[in-house]
């Protein structure tokens, strides 16, 4: 309970404008962004240009990693050793064109740890191991598919009119989210998906961490100073990796070739765990926004005040003192983008979701282009970065790192993974 008496006396020490939602108003009117200036991704703590691979690698990636921890997502325990079990197994899903399991994963040994379960489709069709999209959902993964046959999740869920009773989800809620997970696609291009209700690593409800892998890790992470210990983001982000550690050892799905997927809350937490998991092959960022792909500094839309307010949990305790002080943070969103070089990354945006800032999750991947230059990558492609954003529904996908504004709102669509797919043909297979 430290953690929320210390949030909120800083929250007080904030304007009543900062710390009342009903206060806020969100800038969008780019002529009212007030003067910024981005920190440097190439320039080192004690003021050195980075000039090759091995400085980014020895000296700048590191600090990067540590600033984003200590002053943003916080930090956790170290991996800890999975164990697993199979639930299910389908022969014919899909109309026989995909297998399809459910694997339970521990975080510890079983009957000692809570676990995750991993709902798995693999193509029939593979003469080989499969590339594979790691994603965590929103609802349980009997929202992915209306099939019957898959487990109905019993955690705790946020309440939704006509799916949940009391927060626990209802055999009504069966295949809602089918429009997110476009599984079949995703299959007839002969890739493999893993899914996972992220409720089952860490509730997402602000209950000082008794809960989920916070609460079964409280010992390991005492030793954390209160303000660098991390948030709901960096847990999620933390089963995202021990997931992966599980598909590195399946015998239908290649764990080198991994894209890992989010949308919203769970694109912050796919570019984190790209960003501090390196055996992620590909990073898929959809509307992301603030504390995602989105500038901090510009506090356009949605500001890191209002998102500290709203989700006290989702970030370090130290991140509250950049409520509406964006400039005084020592990083910013194309740093953490710069993470994942020079690996594959890709951001999308939607013209309707400006409270995500689009034209600041551009601004994100075009800062972040020197890095994956120099580390010999062709970064968002062509001989420099584009100079403005693209028109809508017209992709920048040629390059290391891919962009798309696609018309419409907040969601993700299957235009969206149309693009994703087209990338990762080009960087995972």
């Amino acid at each position: 309970m430290l953690r929320h008496s210390i949030s909120l006396f800083a929250l007080a020490l904030l304007p009543a404008t900062a710390t009342a939602q009903k206060d806020f108003v969100a800038n969008y009117d780019e002529d009212k962004i007030a003067p910024f200036q981005l920190p440097d991704p190439l320039q080192t703590e004690s003021g050195d240009q980075v000039t090759d691979a091995e400085m980014w690698t020895s000296v700048r990636r590191p600090e990067l990693v540590k600033l984003f921890q200590s002053h943003v997502y916080g930090r956790g325990p170290a991996a800890c050793k999975i164990t697993h079990k199979q639930v299910s197994t389908t022969e014919d899903a899909l109309g026989g064109k995909a297998l399809r399991r459910e694997v339970d994963v521990f975080f510890g040994n079983p009957g000692e740890s809570p676990s995750m379960r991993l709902l798995i489709y693999t193509p029939k069709s593979a003469s080989s191991k499969s590339a594979a999209f790691l994603g965590l959902n929103f609802q349980g993964n009997h929202t992915v598919d209306p099939d019957p046959t898959i487990s109905l999740n019993t955690s705790w869920v946020r309440s939704r009119q006509g799916t949940t009773d009391e927060n626990r989800s209802t055999e009504s809620a069966r295949g809602v989210a089918s429009s997110r997970w476009p599984v079949e696609m995703i299959i007839d291009r002969g890739y493999a998906l893993v899914t996972i209700y992220y409720g089952d690593i860490d509730p997402d409800f602000d209950d000082g961490f008794e809960n989920g892998i916070h609460g079964h890790f409280k010992s390991e992470t005492e030793s954390i100073p209160q303000g660098e210990r991390w948030g709901s983001i960096a847990a999620w982000a933390y089963g995202l990796s021990r997931a992966l550690d599980y598909l590195q050892q399946d015998d239908s799905v290649d764990g080198s070739r991994v894209a890992v997927f989010g949308h919203s809350r769970l694109g912050k937490t796919s570019l984190w765990a790209g960003a501090s998991d390196p055996r992620f092959k590909l990073v898929i960022s959809n509307n992301s926004g603030c504390g995602g792909a989105a500038l901090s500094r510009r506090a356009v839309g949605e500001t890191v005040g209002r998102i500290n307010t709203s989700f006290p949990h989702w970030f370090s305790d130290n991140f509250v003192q950049y409520n509406e002080n964006e400039n005084a943070c020592p990083v910013d969103q194309h740093q953490l983008i710069a993470l994942m070089a020079p690996r594959a990354v890709y951001v999308a945006s939607a013209t309707e979701d400006r409270w995500a800032d689009p034209k600041g999750e551009f601004l994100a991947c075009v800062h972040a282009d020197p890095v994956f230059r120099l580390l010999g990558t062709d970064g968002m492609g062509g001989a420099e970065p584009p100079a403005k954003m693209p028109e809508a529904d017209a992709a920048i996908k040629s390059g290391t790192i891919g962009y798309h504004l696609r018309t419409g709102k907040h969601d993700v669509t299957a235009y969206d993974w149309s693009q994703y797919l087209d990338f990762a043909d080009r960087n995972l297979k």
